[in-house]
C-alpha cells in the first residue's frame, strides 16, 4: 500500500497507526511507518494517525513522528484543547496538526477544539466513534451519522480559520452511497473526504472539484458584482454573492484563501 500510494491522485496519504492495526503489531506498524515517511515524501500532504492520548502508544507515537517529521500528524478521538497542547509539546515545529472529533465529549467541546492554535490546521469528523460513543444503532462505519454533527464540526472548523474534513464511507462497491455521503458533506461547507480504497478517489474528488460551468460562473459574478446589489441573469447578486463565488475558485486553487 506505501508502495502504491505514489501514483495515486490523492492530496493527502494516512500512514495509520490507530484502528487499522490490532495491538499486537502496534511497534512493528510504528518502525515501518517511520521508515516510509523518512524514506520518501509519499503525496502532496504525508500524514501520520498516531494513537490516542488515553492509550500506551500515544507517546512512543508520537516520538516517532517527530523523528519521521511527515508534514501532518491526525490526532484521533480529541476532547479537549490540552489533547491538542499536549501532543504538539511532543513535536519539532512545522509539523501540522488535525483533530478528529469522534466522541460525544469531542463534540461538545468543538469549538473550544477548534481554538486551541498550536499547529492545528484542520477537525477531522469521525463517523464511526462518534456515532458507537451517541449510542447510534448502526454497524457500518459512515452509516447514522447526523447532519447536526457534521455541521457543528464543519461550523466550529470555520470560526477558528480550519479546514474541516468528512471522514470515510466504508462499504467498499457502494459508489452511489459514497456519492451521497461526499456530496452531502460538501453541501454543508466541508474541504473534503477521506477515503479507504483507491478506487473511491475519482468519485470524492470530482465532487469537491467545482465544474467548468460552476467555475465560468463565479468569475462572471466577481466580474458583475463591484459591490452593492446588482442584477446577473435574472437573479439577485450583492457581497454575499461575491463571497460564495470567492468560496468555489478558491476550491479550485484560482484564488488564494484570505490571509
Amino acid at each position: 500500500m506505501l508502495a502504491k500510494a505514489p501514483s495515486l491522485p490523492a492530496d493527502e496519504v494516512i500512514v495509520d497507526l490507530e484502528d487499522a492495526v490490532p495491538a499486537q503489531d502496534k511497534e512493528n506498524a510504528r518502525e515501518l511507518a517511520v521508515s516510509a515517511l523518512a524514506r520518501e515524501r509519499l503525496v502532496r500532504t504525508t500524514a501520520l494517525r498516531v494513537n490516542g492520548r488515553s492509550t500506551p502508544w500515544w507517546e512512543d507515537d508520537l516520538r516517532a513522528a517527530a523523528e519521521a517529521r511527515p508534514d501532518v500528524v491526525v490526532l484521533p478521538k480529541v476532547e479537549s484543547p490540552e489533547d491538542v497542547a499536549a501532543a504538539a509539546e511532543l513535536l519539532p515545529a512545522g509539523v501540522g496538526l488535525e483533530a478528529q472529533v469522534e466522541t460525544a465529549r469531542g463534540l461538545a467541546e468543538a469549538e473550544r477544539i477548534a481554538g486551541a492554535g498550536h499547529g492545528l490546521e484542520a477537525l477531522v469528523f469521525g463517523p464511526a466513534d462518534l456515532a458507537a460513543s451517541l449510542g447510534v444503532p448502526v454497524l457500518t462505519i459512515g452509516a447514522g451519522t447526523s447532519a447536526y454533527a457534521l455541521a457543528r464540526v464543519v461550523a466550529a472548523a470555520r470560526g477558528s480559520g480550519l479546514q474541516a474534513v468528512d471522514g470515510p464511507h466504508a462499504l467498499l462497491g457502494d459508489d452511489l452511497g459514497l456519492v451521497r455521503s461526499a456530496r452531502r458533506a460538501l453541501e454543508l461547507g466541508y474541504d473534503g473526504k477521506w477515503v479507504i480504497h483507491p478506487s473511491q478517489i475519482e468519485p470524492v474528488n470530482f465532487l469537491f472539484t467545482p465544474s467548468p460551468a460552476e467555475v465560468e460562473r463565479a468569475k462572471r459574478i466577481l466580474e458583475a458584482s463591484d459591490g452593492g446589489a446588482a442584477r446577473f441573469d435574472g437573479e439577485l447578486v450583492d457581497d454575499a454573492s461575491r463571497r460564495l463565488a470567492e468560496a468555489v475558485l478558491r476550491r479550485t486553487g484560482l484564488l488564494e484563501d484570505p490571509a
